[in-house]
């Protein structure tokens, strides 16, 4: 008895489909990449106002802040580019590739996540909240 080899998967609908979600979820982290460059700015601003620029959880909101930027331009947005070029030329993607995407997206979240606790608890603040 002959074995039976599976059919390669088709590239037409799925690939597109999938495309489509991750070119959608691309355009949404660039756009959240540009307008989070305005949440230091008005930290800053109302930091100042506050009176807060030497507190010690102003500080680690501000580098917890910049380490995700970071984080963000440095690994998700350029792998999140690659997973695009690849479901789009049709080329395989292989399962490493998206664990580790999905690994740096999930440090970036967890940053922010610490970040808006940092700025809504405000350990050791005096300034009556």
């Amino acid at each position: 008895m002959p074995a039976v080899v599976p059919a390669p998967p088709a590239a037409s609908a799925d690939t597109a489909g999938e495309a489509g979600t991750v070119r959608l979820l691309h355009r949404i982290c660039r756009v959240y990449a540009g307008l989070g460059i305005a949440v230091p700015v008005l930290g800053f601003a109302t930091a100042a106002a506050m009176g807060v620029l030497q507190d010690a959880w102003l500080i680690a909101s501000i580098t917890l802040t910049a380490v995700a930027a970071g984080l963000l331009a440095a690994f998700v947005l350029p792998r999140q580019e690659e997973l695009l070029e690849k479901l789009t030329g049709g080329r395989p993607v292989e399962r490493a590739a998206t664990a580790r995407l999905a690994m740096f997206t999930g440090l970036f979240n967890l940053l922010w996540a610490t970040v808006t606790i940092l700025m809504i608890v405000r350990p050791g603040s005096t300034t009556g909240a």
